[in-house]
Formats: C-alpha cells, structure tokens, sequence
C-alpha cells in the first residue's frame, strides 16, 4: 500500500511520460495483460491510454488490471490510468524507500 505523499510523487513522475500502453476495442484480455505486467516490470510505473472506442468504464478496467496483476492504482487523469508495481530484482526503485 502507498501513501498519499508517494502517490503524489508517483503522479509527478508519469506527469511529463506519455502512456506506454493503449487499451481499445477489445477490452482488457491476456494479451493485454501480459503487456502491462512486461511494461511494470520493465519500469514499475506506467501510464495506460484508455481509447475512446473501449466500451469498459475506466474505473472499472483500472480495478481489474490492479487485481489481476496485484499491482498498486496511483490514479486516473481522464482516459489515463497510471498504476505502479515494486520489481524486487530493479536496483533503481522509482519510490526510494526508507
């Protein structure tokens, strides 16, 4: 679980990052998934670009991509979902922790 303060730094830095994955028509599916999880683990914090043509309610598609991929939902600005997830085996941590 993160803080309100860690989220607030989190959010300031996907700020200027533009969104590495793309969600369209076809919803959340495993390929979907398998892509976010490569793209966390590569980064530990990405933005989702949720197109106009996506059926699913954002909330909704954020709730599902947390659970499924036990990873943390920092926020969602518009049609953007920003989500981070600590990688153990990454020696640069986005969050410095304490």
């Amino acid at each position: 679980m993160i803080t309100s303060k860690e989220r607030a730094l989190l959010k300031r830095i996907v700020s200027s990052q533009s969104a590495v994955y793309q969600i369209g028509k076809d919803g959340l599916n495993e390929l979907n998934l398998n892509g976010i999880m490569e793209a966390l683990t590569a980064r530990e914090i990405i933005k989702i670009n949720v197109l106009q043509n996506c059926d699913e309610p954002i909330k909704d598609l954020a709730g599902a991509i947390c659970e499924k991929l036990n990873c943390e939902l920092v926020g969602i600005i518009g049609r953007k979902i920003i989500i981070y997830k600590l990688n153990p085996k990454n020696k640069n941590h986005v969050l410095k922790l304490n």
